[in-house]
């Protein structure tokens, strides 16, 4: 059904009577609300349409900055954005696969193995001009958004998306997950060349195309608590605060953690409220630790600390503060 938020926001928001999908994905039994399914295949365009307008004003010595992902230049970072349409076209659209996998039965030899996939290409692109990157981004994208919106959302994804837990996944959270790929890169981008409190930091943080990111994001929780133990029905409470921001709730429930969004009979036994210029920073492995002032916290806090360790992207997990191990 169509919830009042999908309508304001202009995103799909179905929930789906008896649909069979992972828990993790979804949160919940019966007894737990699930979360609903974000449909963003239609917001593709939208946010390729940004990226492209962007690249093409980067000036030539911006090219060169460094970004807030370590090694990498805001050309190799849009390197990798092409490389991902790439990847995505031969693969799923095209059945060509390539290189095999090696190593990667596990999560994190699939890591060590994308991240040599990755760095292969951004080493090799840097022979590419940046006219010509940008070109082949506008092709390919357009050629990614076409099939993006001719799949069936609920049929199975090629790919499960592995930092929810998932060991199957569902063609709308495969697409989400890369919709949040295309974001947060962008927004790197966009830190790295333009004047802080510019309109060009906050362009593509509107409600409409960055509160899907989040509501992705957001369901990398269960798995990153699965070795937290709760007493049953104990709940964290996240406020993501800003105009794109919402409340999601964790709740435990029959021994595991379950993603909702709908609010638990008894008070939350931690709240946690993080500013959304920080939370898409906390999930992609680049939240500064300074940052963590900003953050409030009220309750039993050993139900907060893992939320810092999140991680909503193909990465290693990340390593607690020695006061919280």
């Amino acid at each position: 059904m169509l919830t009042l938020a999908a309508v304001r926001d202009k995103t799909v928001c179905v929930r789906l009577p008896g649909l069979q999908t992972s828990r993790a994905a979804h949160g919940g039994t019966e007894e737990v609300s699930q979360p609903e399914l974000t449909l963003v295949a239609h917001l593709y365009p939208r946010i390729e349409t940004h990226l492209i307008k962007l690249l093409r004003s980067v000036s030539p010595e911006d090219w060169l900055r460094p970004t807030l992902c370590p090694g990498w230049s805001v050309k190799d970072i849009a390197a990798h954005l092409l490389d991902t349409n790439l990847r995505r076209l031969s693969m799923c659209r095209d059945g060509f696969f390539g290189e095999t996998p090696e190593n990667a039965d596990s999560y994190d030899g699939l890591v060590r193995f994308l991240d040599r996939l990755n760095a292969d290409w951004v080493r090799a692109a840097r022979r590419i001009s940046p006219r010509a990157l940008t070109d082949w981004m506008e092709i390919t994208s357009v050629e990614v958004g076409n099939f993006f919106a001719a799949l069936d959302p609920f049929a199975k994804a090629p790919f499960p998306v592995a930092w929810a837990g998932e060991s199957e996944s569902l063609n709308w959270f495969d697409i989400a997950r890369e919709y949040t790929e295309r974001w947060h890169h962008q927004q790197q981008i966009r830190l790295a060349v333009a004047q802080p409190g510019t309109p060009a930091t906050t362009e593509i943080m509107t409600r409409e195309l960055y509160h899907p990111v989040l509501d992705t994001f957001l369901r990398a929780l269960p798995r990153t608590y699965a070795q937290t133990d709760a007493p049953e029905a104990a709940a964290v409470k996240i406020t993501v605060s800003g105009e794109a921001g919402g409340v999601w709730f964790l709740l435990r429930h029959t021994g595991a953690w379950r993603l909702t969004k709908t609010a638990p009979a008894a008070p939350a036994t931690t709240e946690v409220t993080i500013p959304q210029n920080l939370a898409w920073r906390l999930f992609t492995n680049s939240f500064p630790a300074e940052a963590r002032a900003s953050v409030q916290t009220h309750g039993d806090a050993r139900l907060a600390a893992p939320l810092f360790q999140a991680v909503a992207v193909m990465a290693m997990p990340k390593n607690p503060p020695q006061s919280e191990r």
